[in-house]
C-alpha cells in the first residue's frame, strides 16, 4: 500500500506530539482534525477518548479502535540539590533511561532535562549498578529544589521523551510511541478510504481512539459503555519475536513484514475472528496467528467484557523494541492492517449470526 503524502504528514505530526497517559489531549486534537472530513460526527468523552462516527443514527454499531496514550514518567520527588526522581506512568522501562534527554512538562512550559548516570570510569571498582526506579534521576541543570520549582517543575509534572519520527531503509517507520498511535493512524486511514472510495456501510461505524490503555484499559472500558457496540475490532501492537533475547516458545513467532497478526484468546469472538481470517484469505492479505492464554492485554478485553459481552477481535501490528524510544514497524504491515480492517468492514452485515454455536 502506498501512503498518501497527507497521510504521512499527519502521521509524523501525530507521532511527534506528546500524548502521555492522562494528558492525551494535544495528540487527540491532531487526530480529530484529520478524521473530521471523513466522518459524519466527532465526539469526545469526559476523559479524552475521541471517536468519529459514520452513520450515527444506525442501530447496529461497529467499533474499530486503537489507543492514543504513550508511556511516560511523573515527577515524584525533588531533592534539596535539585535532582528529580520519578515514578512510572504506564510501563516505562527504567533500563533505557540513563543518558536519555527528556521533556519535563512544567507549569511554565517544557523544560529539558537528562537522565543522569555515573560515568563508566567511576564504576570499575564496584558492582555494576543496574538502573532501577529507586536510582534513576533527572538533572535539569538546577542546584536547589527552589530553582527547580522556579522553573515551573513540581511533583506530578509529566515527563516524556522527545525522540521523533523517521523512516528507516525505506522499509520501517521508527519512533517512540508507535505503541499505539500507529493504531490511531491506521483506523483513521480506514475512515479516509471509506470516504474517498465512496463505500456505503449498513451500520454505524465508530472510529475510536481511546485513552489510558497503558495503565489498565480504562479509556476503552469507559467508551464501550457509552457506545454500546454490537461488534468491536481492536488494533494494537505485538512483539516481533525474531529480534535477539526473545523466547519464541513463550512469546510466539511473529515478525515484521509478514503481515497483520490475528489473535486467538478467550476474549476474541470466534465469528469475528473467522470473518477476519476469511477476508484476509479472499483478498490475499498476508497474516500471522498468535495466541494469548488468558487476556490479550489490549483494549480487546475491555470491549469484550463490557455490556454483557461484545463480540470482539484483535488485529495486531508486529513491532520491534516495544516501550523504547526506537519502536519499529514495517510500512508494508501498516498498509496491510489498514487493508484488512477496511475489507473486513465491507463484509459485516447487521443480520450476521454472532452467537456461539
Amino acid at each position: 500500500m502506498k501512503f498518501e503524502k497527507k497521510s504521512l504528514k499527519f502521521l509524523e505530526k501525530y507521532l511527534n506530539t506528546s500524548s502521555p497517559t492522562g494528558y492525551e489531549h494535544e495528540g487527540q486534537k491532531i487526530w480529530m482534525d484529520y478524521i473530521r472530513p471523513y466522518v459524519d460526527k466527532v465526539e469526545v468523552d469526559h476523559y479524552g477518548t475521541c471517536y468519529g462516527i459514520i452513520n450515527p443514527d444506525a442501530e447496529f454499531r461497529v467499533v474499530i479502535e486503537a489507543h492514543a496514550d504513550e508511556i511516560s514518567w511523573y515527577v515524584n520527588y525533588i531533592t534539596d540539590d535539585g535532582l528529580i526522581y520519578v515514578i512510572r506512568n504506564g510501563g516505562s522501562d527504567q533500563t533505557i533511561a540513563p543518558s536519555k534527554v527528556v521533556h519535563i512538562h512544567g507549569e511554565k512550559g517544557i523544560i529539558k532535562g537528562v537522565f543522569g548516570w555515573p560515568a563508566i570510569h567511576t564504576r570499575t571498582d564496584q558492582n555494576e549498578p543496574t538502573p532501577k526506579i529507586e536510582n534513576i534521576f533527572i538533572d535539569c541543570g538546577a542546584t536547589t529544589k527552589q530553582e527547580v520549582e522556579d522553573m515551573g517543575i513540581y511533583v506530578g509534572c509529566m515527563i516524556t521523551y522527545p525522540d521523533e519520527f523517521f523512516e528507516m531503509n525505506g522499509r520501517y517507520f521508527v519512533c517512540r510511541a508507535l505503541d499505539n498511535r500507529i493504531g490511531g493512524f491506521m483506523i483513521a486511514e480506514v475512515a479516509r478510504l471509506l470516504k474517498e472510495n465512496k463505500k456505503t456501510i449498513p451500520f454505524g461505524l465508530y472510529i475510536t481512539n481511546s485513552v489510558q490503555e497503558e495503565v489498565g484499559l480504562y479509556g476503552a472500558d469507559m467508551i464501550a459503555d457509552t457506545i454500546k457496540p454490537n461488534i468491536a475490532i481492536v488494533t494494537d501492537v505485538t512483539h516481533d519475536t525474531t529480534t535477539p533475547m526473545i523466547e519464541k516458545k513463550k512469546e510466539g513467532d511473529q515478525k515484521c513484514g509478514a503481515g497483520p497478526v490475528v489473535f486467538f484468546a478467550p476474549s476474541v469472538h470466534h465469528t469475528i475472528r473467522e470473518l477476519i481470517i476469511q477476508t484476509a484469505k479472499s483478498k490475499n492479505i498476508p497474516f500471522q496467528r498468535a495466541a494469548a492464554s488468558r487476556a490479550t492485554g489490549t483494549d480487546t478485553d475491555a470491549f469484550a467484557h463490557s455490556n454483557g459481552g461484545v463480540p470482539s477481535a484483535l488485529i495486531s501490528l508486529p513491532l520491534r523494541y516495544m516501550h523504547t524510544t526506537v519502536e519499529m514497524v514495517s510500512k508494508e504491515d501498516v498498509g496491510n492492517v489498514i487493508k484488512l480492517i477496511y475489507e473486513t468492514l465491507l463484509e459485516i452485515k447487521p443480520e450476521m449470526k454472532l452467537k456461539y454455536h
